[in-house]
């Protein structure tokens, strides 16, 4: 996939990715906050063949979507590991972890781990791009992004280990 950036002089900026199958997708954003999305099936094209107005809410939904927060075709056991070194990772918060019951700012996860949280499924729910007021349960599941070491000392954290 290529992807490319250009500004947009008194617009915003343009987002292109272009697929290895030749369709591409863009997203520009306007300095107003007002973001369109484009589907082009052949990339050479002059004219999308689909286009929609999202919310910056629905754009970091949809990235989130697209980063897996609420799916994942994988037993959530498992790790997805990018070039070997960024993890993906789906950790349990149990009743003894010191985090439990405290918001993700007052748990300090990403000052005492490293490791950056981007979603949290709490039962049925699931919230993407979770605020830093969010309130960590016992049995939320976290969905964390790091590298090996950080997402092992989050792991720790979250069974009260460490």
């Amino acid at each position: 996939m290529q992807v490319s950036v250009s500004k947009l002089p008194g617009i915003g900026q343009k987002i292109s990715f272009r697929t290895t199958e030749n369709s591409q997708l863009v997203l520009i954003v306007h300095h107003t906050g007002k973001r369109e999305l484009y589907f082009f099936d052949d990339a050479d094209s002059d004219e999308a063949d689909f286009a929609m107005d999202l919310t910056a809410d629905e754009t970091r939904e949809l990235g989130a979507q697209l980063l897996g927060a609420t799916y994942q075709p994988v037993d959530a056991d498992k790790l997805k590991v990018f070039k070997n070194q960024v993890v993906i990772d789906w950790i349990e918060i149990k009743p003894e972890s010191p985090i439990a019951y405290h918001t993700i700012e007052q748990s300090e996860i990403r000052n005492e781990t490293g490791a950056t949280i981007i979603g949290i499924v709490k039962g049925d729910d699931m919230i993407a791009i979770p605020d830093a007021d969010t309130v960590l349960q016992p049995g939320d599941v976290l969905t964390s992004i790091g590298k090996k070491d950080q997402i092992a000392a989050l792991s720790d954290l979250c069974k009260g280990e460490g």
